[in-house]
């Protein structure tokens, strides 16, 4: 898979880009992450991107020339190109398993007060990470290309998808590891039989038991 992330800020994609399994996904040629400054097409002189929104507000907004420019340069017939948005589709697990199966993403992060609405008529999905604003779309943009690069097949041990959260609508089991007595508390003793039909039985209904505690949501 080839991702091209669209920012006014890629410096701040360092780190993210260049530790643990994004890393390791991007040597092993898993996946192609590539950041694409758009300011280099804005068609001005000075290079500006931002311009006052006509019939007055405050703030200032992404003009649509740099972003149809880039797009005309790097877009092809297998690109989904998505736009983060605070008025986007709420990301979730779900479209991530969707998403891992596209050839070439393109990720538009917005800046500022917002954009120019004739943006998204070049877009295939609108996105939000969740009902709060952040100063701009590189963190969700890193949100959603980590969601989904995890996904690609080989880029971590498939048996650790299968029974993580949001799989089938639940939360992942409570988890343990050793000591199995640690200031008087104690992995259960389930856990500790050997008996994986058991340990299987529990690991289900405890799944079960805790997404109707913390996120009933999902199971209606």
């Amino acid at each position: 898979m080839k991702i091209d992330i669209l920012t006014l800020f890629p410096d701040m994609f360092e780190g993210f880009l260049t530790e643990s399994i994004i890393k390791r996904a991007i040597k092993s040629k898993k996946i192609e992450i590539n950041l694409i400054n758009f300011r280099e097409y804005s068609p001005l002189h000075n290079k500006q991107v931002d311009d006052t929104p006509y019939g007055g507000g405050a703030g200032m907004l992404l003009r649509c020339e740099p972003i149809f420019l880039c797009l005309d340069e790097i877009r092809k017939e297998d690109s989904f190109v998505i736009l983060l948005t605070p008025d986007g589709t709420k990301f979730n697990q779900a479209i991530a398993q969707d998403l891992k199966g596209k050839k070439h993403l393109i990720i538009i992060c917005g800046r500022y007060e917002g954009f120019d609405e004739r943006i998204k008529t070049l877009v295939d999905m609108n996105l939000s990470i969740g009902d709060y604003i952040l100063t701009g779309g590189e963190v969700p943009a890193m949100v959603i290309t980590d969601a989904v690069t995890r996904l690609i097949p080989g880029v971590i041990n498939e048996d650790s998808l299968k029974s993580e959260s949001f799989n089938n609508n639940l939360l992942d089991y409570p988890n343990y590891t050793k000591p199995s007595v640690y200031r008087g508390l104690k992995v259960p003793d389930v856990l500790l039989s050997g008996n994986h039909a058991k340990i299987s039985e529990y690991r289900q209904i405890s799944q079960i038991k805790k997404t109707d505690d913390l996120r009933p949501d999902l199971r209606k």
